[in-house]
């Protein structure tokens, strides 16, 4: 291995680990703390998006974009709640998105999401526990193992090669069997009803979709990496594409009261 494998290994190793005391931490935390990271993220994650479809941008814009994403979620995480709060964030996302020179309905869709999916864990965080939230990480855990490994040990017909030539459908069956089984693992820990397997196979495939979605628009634009914030990893939503995905269904489910009736 040469010096300069070497110390991008490093950098993924401690950017890893930070991320994941940082994360825990504040998960565990809870209260302000769990949803002010989620700000932050959700702050970065909007600026992300704008830099990768407009980089060509003056000065502030993409900042102003990242800044308003923050102040979104901040503001409607701790008014209205519910419903409310969701058509509150669609509305601020299409209003972000008419700033956007070319492609507004993607940017919109996608700062849809990442509003959505912030609100969300905050929403999911503080009215479901602590367990809850370590459901849906290790969903995207499992999902993005299996896939890993089983997309390269087992090979195969390509699951959508024009958008993420990389992904199999090995790799995406399996990353559903093991979130399935990560649910069953869930289920006995908590006593929920049987449903939370096949749920976390669908929260699984969304999470895989998230995962498309970034890459078909960074294939679009042209770039690697949504960003260089994260040494050795990229940028915020390289490494929560999945989750911001897994995120906001699990918290459309919440506001229909699916966990309640199915789940409970």
């Amino acid at each position: 291995m040469s010096s300069a494998s070497f110390t991008d290994l490093r950098a993924r190793v401690i950017s890893a680990a930070v991320m994941a005391v940082v994360g825990l931490g504040a998960i565990w935390a809870g209260g302000y703390v769990f949803a002010a990271l989620a700000v932050v993220l959700a702050g970065l994650m909007g600026w992300e998006l704008h830099k990768m479809m407009e980089p060509g941008a003056a000065d502030g814009r993409a900042e102003g974009t990242g800044m308003s994403a923050a102040i979104l979620v901040a503001v409607f995480s701790f008014t209205l709640g519910g419903w409310m709060s969701l058509v509150g964030l669609l509305a601020g996302a299409v209003v972000l998105a008419l700033r956007m020179p070319r492609d507004r309905l993607v940017f919109g869709a996608y700062m849809a999401l990442i509003l959505l999916a912030a609100h969300g864990l905050i929403g999911l965080r503080d009215g479901f526990g602590l367990g809850f939230v370590l459901w849906l990480i290790g969903v995207v855990i499992a999902s993005d193992v299996a896939g890993y490994f089983a997309g390269r040990i087992l090979g195969g017909p390509k699951f959508w090669p024009r958008v993420s030539p990389k992904k199999t459908w090995s790799g995406t069956v399996a990353g559903w069997l093991l979130a399935a089984l990560v649910g069953w693992i869930f289920m006995q820990a908590t006593g929920l009803g049987p449903v939370v397997i096949l749920l976390s196979a669908l929260l699984s495939f969304a999470g895989q979709m998230g995962d498309i979605a970034e890459s078909a628009i960074k294939r679009h634009m042209g770039v690697k990496d949504s960003s260089n914030l994260i040494p050795g990893h990229g940028g915020v939503l390289d490494r929560f594409d999945a989750m911001i995905a897994v995120a906001a269904l699990a918290y459309l489910l919440a506001l229909s009261g699916f966990f309640t009736v199915a789940v409970g």
